[in-house]
C-alpha cells in the first residue's frame, strides 16, 4: 500500500500558518517573531531535510535487519495504521524523554530548544545530527511487533505533522477534555520553557495522556509565564552553532575527562552533569527551586502571625 509522505504535503500549509502567524503577531502583538531567529529556524528545517534524506538508509538497513525476527506480519489496514500510530506515539514519548536525560541524546535535540521565541517557526527548528545518536532503536518495537515499515515510516511523518500547529502562544487552552487527552499549545510551552517548575515535563507527541501515567506532566500556570530557550541561552542566530554547539561541548568535556568514568558520565549522563557537581543538571535546579519555595512557606505564615490585627 503506497501512502503519500505527511511532511511533503503539509510543507506549503507550514508555510502559509507561519505568514498567518507573523501577521497576527504584528495586529494583536500575542506572539513575537524576530527575523534572524525565525530565518535559522527555517534554516534548520532544510537542513534537517536534506541531512534527513542523506541517511534515510539507515533506516531502510534497520528494518531489513529485524525483518526476519518479526513476531507478526501486519497486514495494511486503517485500524493497523491507527494502532502503529498510537504506539509510535508512545515509543516517541520515550525516545523525546531520553533525549532530555541523556546528553548524547540532547546533544542533537537541544537545536530544537535553542530559540527564545515559542511561534510556529520554531517548530520547524529541527536538528541535523539524530542519525549519530541512538533515536532510530526506539523504532525497534513497532517493527519487530511486524508492523510495515512503509507504515511506520507513514505514522512518524504524521505525528510530526500533527506536532506542529503546538509550537505557538497564539492559542491559550482548548476545553478540559481536549488538554486532558492531547497535547496542546499549552502543554508544549511548559516542555519549551526554561523555569524551573517546567524543566523535563510534557514530552508526549500527540497525547499527554502519556505524562500523565508517567508521572512527567505539568500544568501551564497563568502566575508563571513560560521563559523558552534552555538554561544557557546561546545568544547566536548561526545555524552551525545552533546544529553542533553541544556536540563540541561534548568533546571538549571529554577530552578533558580523568577517567573513564567520567568520561561515561560526561556522555550519557544528564545534561549538566559534571563529576565535583560544579554544573548543574536539571534535576538539581528543580531541587534548589522547590527547597526556596518551600522554606518560603514557613516565612509567609510567620509573616501571617506577626502581623498585628
Amino acid at each position: 500500500m503506497h501512502l503519500p509522505n505527511p511532511v511533503e504535503l503539509a510543507t506549503p500549509l507550514f508555510i502559509l500558518l507561519v505568514i498567518a502567524e507573523m501577521v497576527f503577531a504584528r495586529l494583536r502583538g500575542r506572539v513575537r517573531y524576530e527575523a534572524r531567529d525565525t530565518a535559522a529556524s527555517l534554516f534548520m528545517g532544510l537542513g534537517n531535510v536534506v541531512i534527513g534524506g542523506l541517511f534515510a538508509f539507515l533506516f531502510v538497513d534497520l528494518a531489513r535487519a529485524l525483518q526476519p525476527y518479526r513476531l507478526a506480519d501486519i497486514g495494511w489496514s486503517w485500524p493497523a495504521i491507527a494502532v502503529c500510530f498510537v504506539g509510535y506515539d508512545l515509543t516517541f514519548y520515550w525516545s523525546h524523554r531520553a533525549a532530555h536525560r541523556i546528553r548524547w541524546m540532547w546533544a542533537n535535540h537541544v537545536s530544537h530548544h535553542s530559540s527564545q521565541h515559542y511561534n510556529l517557526s520554531t517548530a520547524l527548528r529541527q536538528p541535523w545530527t539524530g542519525q549519530f545518536t541512538p533515536a532510530l532503536l526506539f523504532n525497534v518495537p513497532l517493527l519487530l511487533l511486524g508492523f510495515p515499515f512503509e507504515m511506520v515510516v507513514f505514522v512518524i511523518g504524521a505525528n510530526l505533522v500533527g506536532q506542529f500547529w503546538i509550537h505557538t502562544e497564539a492559542v491559550g487552552r482548548f476545553a478540559r477534555p481536549i488538554e486532558w487527552l492531547f497535547n496542546t499549545p499549552s502543554h508544549h510551552r511548559v516542555h519549551h520553557a526554561t523555569n524551573a517548575r517546567y524543566l523535563d515535563s510534557n514530552y508526549a507527541g500527540i497525547f499527554i495522556v502519556w505524562d500523565r501515567l508517567f508521572g512527567t506532566f505539568v500544568a501551564e500556570e497563568d502566575a508563571d509565564p513560560p521563559r523558552y530557550g534552555i538554561v544557557h541561552n546561546l545568544m547566536t542566530f548561526n545555524p552551525l552553532k545552533v546544529a553542533f554547539h553541544e556536540w563540541i561541548a561534548i568533546g571538549h568535556d571529554l577530552l578533558n575527562a580523568g577517567s573513564l568514568r567520567e568520561a561515561a558520565g560526561y556522555f550519557v549522563g544528564p545534561p549538566g552533569w559534571s563529576p565535583d557537581g560544579s554544573r548543574e543538571t536539571t534535576d538539581a535546579i528543580k531541587a534548589r527551586w522547590a527547597a526556596f519555595r518551600a522554606a518560603q512557606v514557613p516565612a509567609a505564615a510567620h509573616a501571617d502571625q506577626s502581623t498585628p490585627e
